[in-house]
This record gives structure tokens, C-alpha cells and sequence, in this order.
């Protein structure tokens, strides 16, 4: 009950119960299943679906949903409520030993005037007025517990197998926050759906955080088209296509590339029957807030944004340590992949960019947009990306599989 009053006030959700459903006013459902319950305590089973359908069908619940505390209570009252089209995304069931459950029913309390519930050991209220006007709730004694306790489990048993998949058991016999908090994100979760999915990924991070190596790798499993920003203007320089002659100025001056030409070749390639068929994963681009809104307001909104976190010392040593062999083009690191002769050492060159200043320069320049770009993409995803790279993408892998998590406005 109180984890399931936490969730509701958390999720600005409706709790609804048999008591606040047979408490609703204006109903003449709810008066006569009011009468029923006084007498007998219980109530048969149509009765109860119909007060439920009926509440169901209610604005608020249409628009901030609702969650059920102690509904259905037997097989055949899950069953009608199915029948009804009424179907939880979310079934949580708080398992505990029965004498831990009988303990804490005996020091339960409730505030009549707020609906509160406190306990005599976990939960007492500081506020001696609060205290002087608790009562003891009715059936709360050990044989009253012991026997509600017998009949629960003799229909747990049989609701269950109508709620396949969906069904998340949480240990109750710890503190109440630590029970709330794996309900929380149990029911913040989205179950996998098989319906049919086209990746479109984007992959951030600063230079040297290994994009280029996951971007091959799941076009290489998945299929998906790998699409580099700065390779797709040097492919339109080399073609020289329209573009490409606008492209060329910039590149030979070595100046940054105005973002509505960048964005007319990327258009160009997303565009193409491959990337809407099989997908794509972008890297290299957007670069800071404005090129992300640009790309966005042109209809292009990845599906999966992942932020790769690598340190500044381990960028450095992964870029300044890269050579290449002018004579045979073999790429080579001098710590993880060396020459094998001192002769192919002694001719290797470094690319001007791989200095230490000018990765320095690059990495600010990321660093500087990446907030705002974060915010941007606000269900990004971030990595650390200083492990190996398959660790990476299984973790990559993992969150384009998976359904992202749902967020509490």
C-alpha cells in the first residue's frame, strides 16, 4: 500500500483500490457496492469490474494512467478485467516471509483524517498531534492476517499466469525506500516490443573517443549504413560534384565548413534507399546545438544517441602514438601495434593532426558544445568509452536493442 501511494504521488498517477473505488461520490455504483461491502466485506466479482471500468473511463486516468493496489485479488477478476481491454504495461507483486508480514499488519496505523499509514516501529509520525489521532485499522490481528495471508497465496498463484512477461517479484523485507526505488524503475522500463525497427543512430564524442571503430562494427553486424560527415565532403570534393566545389574553398583554406553546405551532403546520402531501408549511424556530425537543430527541423532525428566518455590522457595516447608508413600505407602504434623492424621505424611519419596540440584544440572545441548537445538528444545515452572497444559496443549494442527508459516529467 505505501509503495504504491509513493508511486502514484512520484508519477502523478491515479491509485485506485477497492476502498477509493467504492468511496467515489455521485455514483450509484458505487453506493450500492458501497452497502455491499459494509455487510460482507468483499465484493462479487462483476461488481467490481464494472466499478472499475467505470473509473477507467474517467479523464484523469485516460491522461495520467493509473495503478492498481490489490486488483485483482482472484483469477476470474483478472480474467473480466482482460476481457475489458484493460491490461497493465507493469505487474509488481512485494514478496516477504509470512511472520515478517504479520509483524508489521499488527503495528500498522492510520491517520483518518489524511488516509496516512504509519507504524508503531518504522514509520511514527514526530508530530504528537498526528499520533493522538491515529486508530487502529479493523482485521489487523495475527489470525486475521494469517488467514488473509492463506488466501492470498492460494490465488496468487493463479493470477500470475495471466500477466506472463510483465511480472517483476520485489522482496518487501527491506526498507520501505529501498522497496519503492526498484518499483520506481521497474515500472520506468519499456518492454521490448518485435515490432519493426530502424536503427538510426548517432554517435558522439570528442576526437580519438573511438566513434569510427563502433560505426564500422555495427554496420558490420546490423547492417546499417556507416556514415561519416568529414568523409562524405571528401568524397563530394573528390567527385567533384556542386557541393563538392562549394566544399573545396573551405578545405584548402582549412576553415570549418558552413553547416547548411554540410548538411545539403549529409541530406544527400540519408536520403538514399539504403539508409531508409537499412538504417544508419551517423558520427562526425552534429557538432554543437545549432547543427543539431538544423538536422532535426529537416526531419533527420536519430532514434539512438550515445555520448562516449574518454579521458584526456587516454585520447593523447591513443592519437600521438599513431604512424603510417609512407611506402607501403600500413598504419601502425607504436605501443599496441609497433613496426616489426627497426628499418619500417625509422620511416614512419605522424599526421600534422595528430599532435598533442592540435588534439588539445579539438578536444575543447567538443567540450565546449557537448552540454548543450546533451541536452539537445535529453535520452542520450553515455558510455565510458575507455574500455575495449567490443566491451563499447556491446554496451552500444545493449542500448539500441533495449527500449530507452521512460523519464518522469
Amino acid at each position: 500500500m505505501i509503495t504504491a501511494m509513493w508511486l502514484g504521488k512520484h508519477l502523478n498517477s491515479n491509485l485506485l483500490s477497492v476502498e477509493s473505488l467504492i468511496a467515489k461520490e455521485y455514483s450509484s455504483l458505487a453506493a450500492s457496492a458501497r452497502t455491499h461491502y459494509q455487510k460482507f466485506q468483499t465484493l462479487p466479482n462483476m461488481l467490481l469490474v464494472r466499478l472499475l471500468q467505470e473509473r477507467l473511463r474517467e479523464e484523469d486516468c485516460v491522461r495520467r494512467g493509473w495503478i492498481l493496489d490489490g486488483i485483482p485479488e482472484t483469477r476470474e477478476q483478472a480474467l473480466l478485467i482482460q476481457t475489458l481491454g484493460v491490461s497493465p504495461r507493469h505487474v509488481i507483486v512485494l514478496s516477504a516471509p509470512d511472520t515478517v508480514l504479520i509483524e508489521r499488519n499488527l503495528g500498522k496505523r492510520i491517520d483518518p483524517q489524511t488516509g496516512e499509514i504509519y507504524h508503531t516501529t518504522f514509520d511514527w509520525p514526530p508530530e504528537s498531534e498526528i499520533q493522538n489521532r491515529l486508530i487502529v485499522p479493523a482485521g489487523i490481528s495475527e489470525g486475521e492476517t494469517a488467514r488473509r495471508l492463506l488466501e492470498y497465496h492460494r490465488n496468487i498463484v493463479r493470477i500470475l499466469p495471466s500477466y506472463p512477461k510483465i511480472v517483476k517479484v520485489i522482496t518487501a523485507d527491506q526498507p520501505c525506500v529501498d522497496v519503492f526505488y526498484q518499483a520506481l524503475t521497474y515500472v520506468q522500463t519499456i518492454h521490448r516490443s518485435n515490432a519493426p525497427f530502424t536503427p538510426r543512430v548517432l554517435l558522439c564524442g570528442p576526437v580519438g573517443s573511438g566513434k569510427s571503430r563502433q560505426a564500422a562494427l555495427l554496420a558490420q553486424k546490423y547492417g546499417l549504413v556507416n556514415v561519416c560527415c568529414g568523409q562524405l565532403l571528401k568524397e563530394a570534393m573528390a567527385d567533384k560534384s556542386k557541393y563538392g566545389e562549394m566544399i573545396q574553398p573551405f578545405f584548402e583554406k582549412e576553415t570549418a565548413v558552413p553547416s547548411y553546405v554540410i548538411m545539403k551532403v549529409l541530406k544527400q546520402r540519408l536520403d538514399q534507399q539504403d539508409c531508409v531501408e537499412r538504417g544508419w549511424v551517423l558520427h562526425d556530425f552534429p557538432r554543437d546545438r545549432d547543427q543539431a537543430c538544423l538536422m532535426d527541423s529537416m526531419g533527420y532525428k536519430p532514434n539512438r544517441v550515445f555520448f562516449l566518455n574518454v579521458p584526456y590522457d587516454s585520447i593523447i595516447e591513443r592519437l600521438t602514438l599513431r604512424r603510417t608508413d609512407p611506402v607501403t600505407g600500413e598504419r601502425y602504434h607504436l605501443m599496441y601495434k609497433p613496426p616489426p623492424t627497426m628499418e619500417i621505424q625509422a620511416r614512419l611519419l605522424q599526421n600534422p593532426k595528430d599532435s598533442e596540440e592540435q588534439i588539445r584544440l579539438r578536444m575543447e572545441q567538443f567540450y565546449r558544445n557537448s552540454a548543450e548537445l546533451h541536452e539537445f538528444y535529453g535520452q542520450a545515452i553515455t558510455l565510458n568509452g575507455d574500455q575495449d572497444p567490443y566491451t563499447v559496443f556491446e554496451y552500444i549494442e545493449s542500448g539500441i536493442i533495449n527500449p530507452l527508459p521512460k523519464k518522469v516529467p
